[in-house]
């Protein structure tokens, strides 16, 4: 399917410099730029692909200066991170969905299957199991007994909803992902570890996107909860009755011990780590690695094992790694004031 610059730039609000009849069908990185592809430009640093790019369209934020001509048709809009982001939604909305019940899924006869639904081959859905409209599950996903499944969700191949558990409308769950295995609890005893069992489920709301061999544990009472909008990465852990709030975003790796909970609005880097039974105020941004042994208050932004503020951290890096020096010069000093204290 082609788009014209001309339509292009009237459905993100864009200026058209250069050929707005250019038609484009395709996307590409500005570096790997060929003719009848769309790119984009956003970060400076890449702004010399301009110049030599083959893209017949390159999106280009209003308030970035071109210093020579190009041959690409330029489309400036306020920011084009965004308007790509808006662009690709259109496209991928274009795709035929998957529809219908392939003959080698195995459906419990109580399950609940909407309309225009796709289960493929050797995916499972439990008994008493609930799919709602347009829902598509690739093959070898599984959907315990009495789990329910919201509308318009995409959950590919190698899922596993355990029973019982709770997925809202429009969310997307990657491949190898585990909804609702049991949460990390046990006694220890007199000869050993004694198993708690994990009685309650995983809620997921609507708008939740969950990377690939990301696990969420159900809850030993209640409900693990992840809330609308939230965004997980791939290799994320969640760990049992943690409550995770509207729009945050993980990266990956990141892991959550038991019964913490996580405001809106959050944003965590790679490999961030919680201990259990902690608060983490709205709004917080956590730099990739850091540890977080207790509270923290929102609208913060910190780094670090505990997490401070970017400028201490950076700051105490830096003196760390003079730390050797500095050992050996105080024990120097030493020395000398011992001798100054004899004489």
């Amino acid at each position: 399917m082609e788009f014209s610059a001309k339509q292009i730039a009237s459905f993100i609000n864009g200026r058209v410099e250069g050929d707005e009849n250019a038609t484009v069908n395709s996307f590409a990185k500005i570096e790997e730029g060929k003719k009848g592809a769309i790119s984009f430009l956003s970060n400076p640093k890449y702004i010399h692909y301009i110049y030599d790019t083959e893209s017949t369209i390159v999106l280009i934020d209003s308030n970035m200066e071109i210093e020579k001509p190009v041959k690409a048709t330029l489309i400036r809009v306020d920011n084009a991170y965004e308007c790509v982001a808006k662009l690709l939604q259109l496209y991928e909305s274009f795709k035929p969905k998957k529809k219908g019940i392939d003959p080698l899924a195995s459906i419990s006869p109580s399950a609940t299957i909407g309309e225009e639904v796709y289960v493929g081959p050797f995916a499972c859905i439990g008994d008493g199991a609930c799919i709602g409209n347009g829902t598509q599950i690739y093959p070898n996903t599984v959907v315990g007994d009495g789990a329910t499944v919201g509308n318009n969700c995409l959950l590919y191949p190698n899922v596993t909803i355990y029973h019982d558990c709770k997925v809202g409308n429009n969310v997307t769950i990657h491949a190898g992902a585990v909804v609702g295995a049991d949460g990390f609890g046990f006694a220890p005893g007199p000869e050993g570890y004694d198993k708690i069992p994990q009685i309650g489920i995983v809620t997921i709301e609507d708008n939740v996107e969950i990377g690939a061999n990301t696990c969420i544990d159900r809850s030993t009472m209640g409900s693990t909860v992840i809330k609308k909008g939230v965004k997980l990465d791939n290799l994320i852990q969640v760990a049992h009755n943690v409550e995770v709030g509207e729009n945050t975003v993980m990266s990956a790796q990141v892991g959550i011990a038991g019964s913490t909970k996580i405001g809106s609005w959050c944003m965590f880097g790679g490999q961030v780590g919680l201990a259990g039974h902690i608060h983490i105020g709205d709004k917080t941004s956590l730099g990739a690695q850091s540890g977080v042994p207790g509270n923290i208050k929102g609208n913060q932004t910190l780094i670090g094992t505990p997490p401070m503020e970017p400028k201490a951290y950076f700051k105490s890096q830096a003196i760390f790694r003079r730390l050797p020096e500095m050992y050996k010069e105080i024990n120097e000093l030493k020395k000398q004031i011992e001798e100054l204290k004899n004489k």
